[in-house]
């Protein structure tokens, strides 16, 4: 098979974003449903697949127990917890790699983690000679963005798949999408 230089992030498709989860975001099920047959689908047209995890040890001031929902946030993605896991609709999925975030920081970005052996999600994608990704996950508004952010200021080629993702609010959602827009992120649906 031929090369194309694309690689698929999933970006925190966990159940603690998920209804039932510790901080659940409207419609996350539905997104984690979507992603995997996505994935299951289009495989083919990618180098890599990658997940993201929150897996928070100690995350200092970004948990609270009086939360503003901006910068604090009530205990999520706790490591080890079966939250933190993969959700179950991507028990197929077998990702090529999986970095795991947060650890002892907020971490919003998918590129703010590792893999198990210390690898960073830009050295992982650089060693496979990625060009372009699309993201998807949970939430638009926070994570997917982020990490959309980062790829794109790294030089990848990103596009966001708006049907495969979901905000915490429809507002933030608005102003992430103008904010990914702003730095050069495509945004499209996946058919």
């Amino acid at each position: 098979m031929a090369a194309t230089h694309r690689a698929l992030i999933v970006v925190d498709v966990q159940p603690t974003f998920c209804e039932g989860g510790a901080l659940a975001v409207e419609g996350g099920n539905a997104v984690a449903v979507a992603v995997a047959a996505y994935a299951a689908t289009h495989r083919g047209g990618y180098d890599a697949v990658v997940t993201t995890q929150d897996w928070h040890i100690d995350p200092g001031a970004h948990f609270s127990e009086a939360p503003d929902f901006v910068d604090t946030w009530p205990p999520h993605g706790v490591a080890g917890t079966d939250e933190a896991e993969l959700h179950p609709a991507l028990a197929d999925l077998a990702p090529d790699h999986s970095v795991k975030k947060g650890r002892y920081e907020a971490a919003y970005s998918g590129f703010e983690g590792v893999d198990v052996a210390g690898r960073s999600l830009a050295e992982l994608l650089a060693a496979r000679g990625i060009e372009s990704v699309d993201v998807v996950g949970i939430a638009e508004s926070h994570c997917v963005k982020q990490t959309a952010l980062d790829a794109a200021g790294l030089g990848l080629r990103t596009r966001v798949l708006t049907d495969l993702t979901v905000p915490v609010s429809p507002a933030q959602g608005e102003t992430a999408r103008a904010e990914m827009r702003s730095a050069g992120v495509v945004l499209e649906r996946s058919a």
